[in-house]
């Protein structure tokens, strides 16, 4: 237990799918695991542990921002001794390229958090996910027919970005196609205890374009991505 999770660790999977709305935690729950059931709920995070196609994986949201993400993560592969972390959520496109509901695998976070610093002196301002998790990802996307961009993202502190040459230099110096709040904590903190994390997202919004999808598709229209992360931790 931890003052931010009160499940026991035999109750938390060695597998971890984190959305970041609680919502989208228990639509994962009721629709896809079997047998899934409530090992805990701190704060309104409901945490839940199932099974997918034989396969024991737990659901708990991350919240929102890095911060947020990096508690979380920090607790789970710290203290629950979770090996793998897929983060699904939503994403800001920062070119014309990248539709509403196109998907992308992350490849590198990159941001201009203090995190990594504060946490443990660590300089670096991009940080990649899993190569082995991305593999997966990445087939099981192409076995279902769906196409999937593998891109750097901007995990920022800000939903919205005001600050041009920030952006900017997210995009022509680390070659962002999106924007996103919790990647470079989670990848950060799977790099620090030796463990394996990666992100596929859904294009919600396009900051080009001007183009968005609703609270509630947000919540709702995210299937593709949920499947494609199950489907991809049952081979990991």
């Amino acid at each position: 237990m931890t003052p931010h999770c009160d499940a026991k660790k035999e109750d938390i999977a060695k597998i971890v799918i984190m959305p970041g709305d609680p919502n989208r935690a228990k639509l994962i729950a009721d629709n896809y695991l079997e047998n899934a059931r409530l090992v805990s709920n701190v704060r309104g995070m409901n945490v839940y542990t199932g099974t997918y196609k034989g396969v024991e994986i737990t659901v708990m949201p991350s919240g929102m921002g890095i911060p947020s993400m990096g508690i979380y993560s920090y607790e789970l592969f710290k203290f629950y001794d979770v090996e793998k972390i897929i983060k699904v959520g939503t994403c800001g496109a920062y070119t014309k390229d990248l539709a509403i509901g196109d998907l992308v695998l992350v490849n590198g976070s990159y941001s201009e958090s203090t995190y990594a610093k504060v946490q443990d002196n660590v300089d670096d301002d991009i940080i990649y996910a899993s190569d082995y998790i991305n593999f997966y990802l990445k087939e099981t996307a192409e076995e279902m027919g769906k196409h999937i961009s593998i891109a750097n993202v901007h995990s920022t502190d800000v939903f919205y970005e005001e600050n041009d040459s920030i952006k900017e230099n997210a995009i022509n110096k680390y070659s962002c196609m999106a924007t996103e709040m919790e990647s470079f904590s989670l990848f950060h903190n799977a790099r620090k205890f030796k463990k394996k994390a990666s992100q596929i997202l859904t294009v919600s919004d396009n900051l080009i374009t001007g183009e968005k999808m609703n609270s509630i598709d947000r919540t709702k229209n995210v299937n593709d991505m949920i499947v494609i992360a199950l489907e991809s931790a049952i081979k990991l």
